[in-house]
């Protein structure tokens, strides 16, 4: 069974069974509940949605059924066509409309799509709407509107340009500085949307030499489109031959960002948020915030360079933007690559992350390795453990931060425990009996002997 019902999104496999795959019918479901959910939010009231695509094989057979549906519900739909997830959550205001929905399965492989649901902020829905659209997805209390109230479609090709230019204008992107930079940069879009979207930014900001990398949007991924190391040699070994400056990768929908420098060597997907953050804060200091499975660097330089505050919010972007909003961070995100500006919207931003990270490298006048080189060095491991299903995980959890009350434990999201400049974070699964275990250390070697003794405690325990 691959079809994942949460509050961020439906997301599955195309084909197969109706309700253990993203189906056609599965598809209509989502979408018509989705719709549901908006008229019962605003009665009686003309609705508009704003969708957008990746460029995945299946997108336009997704698109054709959740336009229509929503039309069927008597709600106007305004398609944006192959497009990012940061732009149709930047068009959903500007367009005043009541939703967005995103049509992208993110990082995962060419046979998975999903439908990502924006609210009227173009953000992602709480928890509580979340559950809401769930519920309704399962329900036969669906009425959808007569012949002569039909929703209406629409597209546009606009929201390229628009979205571009607002990012130009944002007064902390300094265009000037990387045309007279006269940085080579490759772009890897495998294939899908980015392949329009970044080129057309580069050049914006006056980059001239951009090679492009896997930037048809034919929907081919020509590897694992997750953006991590070992999925970035063809563009570690291109920006070696083509001597270029760096490289650019992005995920399919385009809010992931991921650096190669001028030797091949990785930047670091962890990195990305923590060189945008200084950036942001050397020129608008404020609050921080990550997520608890983050990189400890991203607090470093917060406390220590700017003398700021950090916050750790939990997993998922939601509680990221909850917790930016409530502290006033003046930048955020996960690191995953996913940089959050609050000064061109609360998402998760690609495109924003690249003309800040070009400023940055512009201003400080200095190669990708060095810019590198210059933030606190910590490595990060991830494991799991597979567990008896009838384990109580939460009173395993228990037992674990009851081990650690020395230190400093963070108990929100599963347990995050605090020792010295290296952190253990434990989170139980929703979908399977395992524990997954991610560390930080100051070096490999260090990050997995730390997360060995968690796992051999786990262990103990568990006899």
């Amino acid at each position: 069974m691959t079809l994942i019902k949460s509050i961020s999104g439906f997301r599955g496999t195309i084909g197969g069974l109706a309700g253990d795959n993203l189906t056609p019918i599965d598809i209509v479901s989502v979408a018509a509940a989705y719709g549901t959910w908006l008229k019962q939010k605003n009665p009686n009231q003309p609705l508009k949605v704003v969708i957008g695509r990746d460029a995945r094989i299946s997108g336009a057979m997704v698109s054709s059924l959740v336009s229509n549906t929503l039309i069927g519900l008597g709600i106007d739909v305004l398609d944006l066509g192959l497009s990012t997830t940061p732009t149709v959550e930047f068009a959903v205001p500007c367009e005043k409309a009541q939703g967005g929905i995103i049509l992208t399965a993110s990082h995962n492989p060419k046979q998975w799509n999903a439908l990502k649901l924006l609210n009227e902020k173009g953000e992602f829905l709480s928890a509580e709407d979340g559950n809401t659209v769930v519920q309704l997805s399962s329900s036969n209390e669906l009425h959808f509107a007569e012949v002569d109230q039909l929703g209406k479609y629409t597209t546009s090709q606009e929201y390229l340009s628009k979205h571009i230019d607002a990012i130009l204008q944002l007064p902390t992107v300094n265009a000037s500085a990387i045309k007279e930079a006269d940085f080579s940069i490759v772009v890897d879009a495998v294939n899908s949307t980015g392949g329009i979207f970044v080129p057309a930014l580069l050049k914006a900001l006056g980059v001239e030499k951009v090679i492009e990398l896997y930037c048809t949007p034919s929907g081919n991924f020509p590897h694992n489109p997750e953006p991590l190391p070992e999925h970035l040699t063809d563009l570690a070994e291109k920006v070696v031959e083509t001597h270029s400056d760096l490289g650019i990768t992005v995920d399919p929908d385009v809010d992931r960002l991921a650096m190669v420098c001028e030797d091949g060597s990785m930047f670091g997907e962890e990195y990305t948020l923590v060189a945008v953050s200084d950036y942001v804060l050397s020129k608008t200091p404020g609050p921080t915030v990550s997520n608890l499975s983050s990189t400890r660097a991203l607090r470093d330089i917060t406390e220590d360079k700017y003398q700021q505050t950090y916050r750790a919010a939990a997993v998922g972007e939601v509680n990221v933007v909850e917790t930016m909003k409530e502290i006033g961070a003046v930048i955020g995100g996960e690191g995953n690559g996913g940089v959050i500006y609050p000064a061109s919207h609360y998402g998760r931003d690609a495109l924003v992350g690249i003309a800040l990270f070009l400023s940055h490298l512009a201003e400080r006048k200095q190669k990708v390795s060095a810019l590198r080189d210059s933030y606190p060095k910590y490595t990060i491991s991830k494991n799991k453990l597979d567990l008896d299903p009838k384990t109580d995980v939460d009173a395993l959890l228990l037992a674990i931060a009851n081990e650690y009350t020395g230190f400093e434990v963070d108990t929100r999201d599963g347990v995050k425990i605090y020792i010295e400049k290296e952190w253990v974070h434990l989170r139980k699964s929703n979908t399977e009996p395992i524990i997954r275990i991610y560390t930080e250390s100051q070096d490999a070697h260090s990050a997995e002997a730390l997360a060995n003794k968690i796992i051999e405690k786990i262990k103990a325990l568990l006899k």
